[in-house]
């Protein structure tokens, strides 16, 4: 590839007698005037030692360096934060998981505008980290490819496999007096025994997939379980990957169309994934100035057929899907039923539909079935809306015998307060537990509720009892669990009116979440309604919750791609 910098951003640091004193900087790092002279690349990871999700990202990224270095681009690393659920998980730190999602991108951002970076190598692990890089590659728009950094390997006990969730379903076990200190303490040694983001399609294989769905890591990537040294293979050819989008200027936001995130939500759907993919594919498409809401999602999830058996709903973990193909054999049968847009542009330079010619569905395996003989004949998670959320709320249905649920609210001004009453079994079978003030603003944060719901779970509750939020859930929560509900509580959204009793009823078939309350009562008692005020009054939590937007929206913190009056690319 010629160098020709008139047109690349690091030309501002490399370029001329202007750029003397950068240079400078550059031949104190070791830079020879050959690397200095190409296009420089951004490898940005969220390694860190917080948790196994994170801790193999800064070997991978070594061999994208190589990569990039394989087809003449001097790459420049550098790391940003990653919040990890499974240790925020159940405490206030799970306030800070939602909001680290735009702080990496605001990172990654500020990175490579501070240092006039040309391209963007981007690999993450854990669940806000994925949705995170991403948002800041359509926002950047300079040529890039994302990585996933790959799933752990699944835990065996008492020869099963186990993934986190099984620990945290254990807890409530362990509350009930079904299991043992000794069986507690077991579990927990063996649950998680490799580096990897959680094994089941929780968020962070759920977006792994939507990475390769919407078309922005290499085919295939994201499936070899992060301990596999054949994990370099895809590493390098990342690397080489970039190298070649920002020859043909091919850029993000060419791949992330209308189109390309219709195929992500498919895939949420199909896979049964996390319910969080209708908070981040939202957030992704404000990036590249797209109308693309929480209900637009939930739209395709509704026609979406569920044909992936994967854990939380199903019996399978990521390894297993890798092991029959991947996510292109998914896609495979996505595509082979109509479900997918074959003529989206990817980061391998050719099609969907190109990227999945030879690619077939096996036979003798039972982890992804066909469209046509599908698991259940609509996506795993389903969109509700109804006089308790106008702006609607999410459930994920996979692997649940019921869909309807009425019973009388009982009323938690928050997940702690939830969580002790559901330790002492404080609720009746029948009640639908209600959390509240646990928004993007009201948290602030929008928590996920996976200890609560683990605990429920783990006490038999499953179909006996119902839970709704204004915050979020776990790709790991089962159960009859409503979250998303817009607008939340500390907007003065109709789930912050609710009292003790008031009758509640959710359908996940018609897509329906209503209270038994008149428009008139509703109006009255929010003449009476307060907002709660809640303990971070300064520091970044309360600077996200100045300006986050609505949970409908993608819970985003600027106006996007439509308000733009320059791209970074193009400086």
């Amino acid at each position: 590839m010629a160098t020709d910098k008139s047109k690349l951003p690091s030309r501002y640091v490399s370029v001329g007698p202007e750029s003397a004193p950068h240079r400078s900087y550059y031949y104190a790092m070791g830079m020879t005037e050959e690397e200095i002279a190409q296009p420089f690349v951004g490898v940005a990871t969220c390694w860190n030692e917080a948790a196994p999700c994170n801790i193999s990202l800064n070997r991978q990224a070594q061999v994208v360096k190589l990569g990039v270095k394989s087809k003449q681009g001097t790459p420049r690393e550098f790391t940003t934060i990653t919040v990890t659920d499974g240790i925020a998980m159940g405490h206030a730190g799970m306030k800070s998981s939602l909001v680290s999602r735009d702080l990496i991108a605001d990172s990654v951002e500020l990175t490579m505008r501070g240092h006039c970076y040309d391209a963007l190598v981007g690999l993450a692990g854990c669940d806000k980290s994925l949705p995170g890089m991403m948002m800041a590659m359509v926002r950047l728009n300079v040529p890039s490819v994302f990585m996933y950094g790959g799933s752990i390997l699944p835990g065996r006990f008492r020869g099963r496999d186990v993934t986190v969730q099984d620990v945290f379903e254990a807890v409530g076990e362990h509350s009930a007096g079904t299991i043992s200190d000794d069986d507690l303490h077991e579990l927990e040694c063996v649950a998680c025994p490799s580096a990897g983001a959680c094994g089941g399609q929780f968020t962070a294989n759920t977006m792994a997939c939507v990475s390769e769905a919407i078309g922005l890591a290499l085919p295939a990537s994201s499936g070899a379980p992060a301990p596999y040294e054949s994990r370099d293979a895809y590493a390098e050819a990342s690397g080489q990957a970039v190298m070649n989008l920002l020859e043909k200027n091919i850029r993000p936001r060419d791949i992330v169309t209308r189109k390309a995130l219709e195929n992500a939500a498919r895939i949420v759907a199909a896979s049964g994934g996390s319910t969080n993919g209708g908070l981040h594919l939202p957030a992704i498409a404000n990036e590249a100035g797209i109308d693309f809401d929480l209900m637009d999602v939930c739209d395709i999830f509704r026609d979406t057929p569920y044909i992936a058996d994967l854990k939380p709903g199903g019996k399978y973990v990521a390894k297993d899907l890798y092991e029959v193909g991947g996510v292109p054999v998914l896609m495979r049968a996505l595509l082979d039923g109509g479900y997918l847009h074959g003529d989206c542009i990817t980061v391998s330079g050719k099609t969907i539909g190109e990227n999945l010619e030879g690619i077939e569905v096996p036979d003798g395996q039972d982890v992804v079935y066909s469209t046509s003989k599908p698991i259940t004949p609509t996506g795993g998670v389903v969109g509700l809306k109804g006089n308790l959320a106008p702006e609607g709320a999410i459930v994920k249905v996979a692997g649940m015998e019921k869909q309807q649920f009425t019973g009388p609210a009982r009323v938690f001004e928050c997940e702690e307060d939830a969580f002790a009453a559901v330790e002492k079994r404080e609720y009746e079978e029948g009640d639908v537990l209600v959390i509240r003030n646990e928004g993007p603003k009201g948290g602030p944060g929008m928590r996920e509720m996976l200890s609560t719901t683990a605990a429920l779970y783990g006490q038999g509750t499953d179909g006996k009892v119902a839970l709704i939020t204004d915050g979020r859930f776990s790709g790991a929560t089962r159960g009859f669990c409503i979250g998303h509900v817009g607008p939340e509580a500390a907007v003065g959204g109709p789930i912050g009116l609710l009292k003790d009793g008031d009758m509640i009823s959710i359908d996940a078939v018609a897509g329906t979440i209503e209270v038994d309350l008149s428009d008139d009562e509703l109006e009255a008692r929010r003449k009476d309604w307060k907002p709660r005020d809640h303990d971070y009054q300064s520091g970044a939590l309360w600077r996200y919750a100045q300006t986050v937007g609505s949970t409908l929206d993608g819970a985003v913190t600027h106006p996007g791609a439509k308000a733009e009056t320059h791209v970074y690319a193009d400086i």
